[in-house]
């Protein structure tokens, strides 16, 4: 677990775990990978995974080429934070 991005309104991290299927285990490398996007002030989280992650990194890595603003990075999160359904409980 990595975390991205912090702002006041947002949090990103990348999760990455090994395959947890004891047959496809045995290949090198396999992971299961995905991004974890909070919306804070909603209380609200998303998981997102497969092809929906790589359109989500590739956006973030063509905004950043940009040298965005804080709110110019928020304004894309809240695109992926529109579909949080999960609220965020604190243990």
């Amino acid at each position: 677990m990595q975390m991205l991005y912090n702002s006041d309104h947002y949090a990103v991290v990348h999760i990455e775990l090994p395959c947890a299927i004891p047959e496809v285990d045995t290949a090198p490398g396999l992971t299961r990978a995905g991004y974890e996007i909070v919306d804070k002030f909603a209380r609200r989280e998303v998981y997102i995974e497969g092809a929906m992650a790589e359109c989500f990194k590739e956006g973030v890595e063509a905004l950043i080429e940009s040298s965005p603003s804080i709110e110019e990075i928020d304004a894309y999160l809240e695109r992926y934070a529109s579909m949080a359904q999960q609220p965020v409980v604190v243990h």
